[in-house]
């Protein structure tokens, strides 16, 4: 007679291999209407944790990167009330890796970045006409993704959500509301304390390269299916795209120079002391007085003020310019640093020669312009001031701009740079001579926003609130 352990491990079992199997044709049937996610579906192994359904939000199905974890009931639950629920929490959490979310949390709230990222790619799995993900969208998120489409926001990923919602004035209903309705997985393991760093490092790089390879995909693969993939495509592009850090490409165009300043770097405070005590107020060494740096000495900073280029993004770079340039070891004692404003002719030009000039630029900042956009003319002003003698060893020039203008053929003596605002992440064309930088918007803009206290205790309170009634419905 069989004893009631194994009576008990043979419908454990049991439960595995259909969930297993479950999941198989989840994958299989988005596989094929999906060819493109062909490297990514087949990512992830599944484990069975029954104690899942306890943890987090409370829902049955979770990822952690590496493996699909799943509590057995509540997989077959799901898979019985329609098959497509369990294909567009496969998807769902496929996604979730892709854009690298269980990652990019930093300093963001966590309930908040939750929900921000499952609203992400439920847009995604709501934009997709497949009979295998199809699921009319309920009134809640039709309502806010007209809401997020009307605040502005430039693409439907995570960051922009999440910004979004730092700026909107939600009820607690409504946020209960968002919560039922756009929560998909448990994202327990997402901020796990006992996991491997250096495993979820590899993890990370491993996820973005088959995301590279994703976006590699659909973009050469066939086109009949392009605006079923337009909101996956554009995510890709958002998170793939070259991230930037302006500060150290900033600091590329500095020069190494020797100047007369106290070199405390090599300056051995032991021996001085040591001399002091020895031979009373009688030093053994005492500081170098001169001390080789690098920094900026000669550089150009011309700023695009026509018409399509946004006053605010200007005062944001030449802020953030700024703060990089008045750092102590970015400066010389002695600079000649020109800022040009200029459209399609020279508006004004400012002599920057310490750093109280440039705190004083700062404060009387006015921006002229609103014309049409030529690059050539700064850089035969520039030529003529190099003609004139007022560069002596111009390192550069940075060139603030939208890219919408005339570029000159002929390469000039210093290195040149573009930067550029795409809202768009799309490259822009630049002569082969030209370095060029493309920062987003965001990168400058809302460097700073953070959810008010208000919201915090109203996502607590409603997060609260839906776990207590899962517990009861458990």
């Amino acid at each position: 007679m069989e004893s009631p352990d194994r009576r008990k491990q043979r419908q454990e079992d049991k439960a595995v291999g259909l969930c297993t199997d479950i999941l198989y044709l989840a994958r299989n049937e988005l596989y094929i209407n999906m060819h493109y996610l062909d490297i990514a579906l087949s990512s992830f192994k599944f484990v069975c944790d029954s104690s899942i359904i306890t943890k987090g939000n409370l829902r049955g199905i979770a990822t952690d990167g590496s493996y699909i974890i799943y509590e057995p009931d509540y997989l077959m639950k799901s898979y019985s009330s329609g098959r497509v629920l369990v294909n567009r929490a496969y998807l769902h959490m496929l996604l979730h890796c892709l854009f690298l979310h269980l990652y990019n949390r930093r300093e963001r709230i966590e309930l908040l970045w939750d929900l921000s990222c499952d609203i992400a790619v439920e847009y995604i799995c709501d934009s997709m006409e497949l009979r295998s993900l199809r699921i009319p969208p309920d009134a809640v998120r039709r309502e806010f993704y007209m809401r997020l489409k009307s605040s502005g926001i430039r693409a439907m990923n995570a960051e922009s959500i999440y910004e979004a919602f730092c700026s909107m004035q939600l009820s607690e209903n409504t946020i209960r509301a968002l919560f039922k309705s756009f929560t998909v997985d448990n994202h327990c393991f997402w901020y796990d304390e006992n996991r491997d760093e250096k495993t979820a490092e590899r993890n990370k790089n491993e996820w973005k390269e088959k995301s590279e390879k994703t976006m590699t995909a659909l973009e050469t693969g066939d086109k009949a299916s392009e605006e079923e993939t337009d909101a996956l495509s554009e995510q890709l592009r958002i998170e793939n795209r070259e991230r930037y850090d302006y500060r150290s490409f900033l600091r590329k165009f500095s020069v190494l120079k020797e100047e007369i300043r106290a070199d405390d770097d090599s300056f051995d405070y032991i021996f001085y002391t040591y001399g002091l005590s020895l031979y009373k107020n009688m030093p053994l060494i005492e500081p170098q007085e001169t001390k080789e740096s690098f920094a900026v000495e000669e550089f150009v900073i011309a700023v695009d003020t026509s018409y399509s280029t946004s006053g605010e993004l200007v005062k944001k770079f030449l802020e953030e310019t700024y703060d990089v340039l008045s750092e102590k070891e970015s400066w010389f004692l002695k600079i000649n640093v020109r800022i040009i404003q200029c459209d399609d002719r020279i508006l004004s030009d400012v002599k920057i020669e310490s750093r109280e000039d440039m705190e004083k630029y700062m404060e009387d900042l006015e921006l002229l312009g609103q014309g049409g956009t030529d690059f050539r003319p700064v850089f035969s002003y520039v030529e003529g001031l190099i003609n004139k003698g007022e560069f002596k060893k111009l390192k550069g020039l940075i060139y603030f701009t939208d890219g919408k203008g005339i570029f000159p053929l002929k390469k000039p003596a210093y290195d040149t740079a573009f930067v550029f605002m795409r809202d768009n992440y799309e490259d822009a064309d630049v002569p082969g001579w030209a370095m060029k930088l493309i920062l987003e918007p965001d990168d400058f803009m809302k460097k700073d926003i953070k959810p008010g206290v208000e919201l915090k205790n109203a996502i607590g309170e409603a997060f609260s609130q839906l776990r207590d009634e899962a517990k009861d419905n458990t």
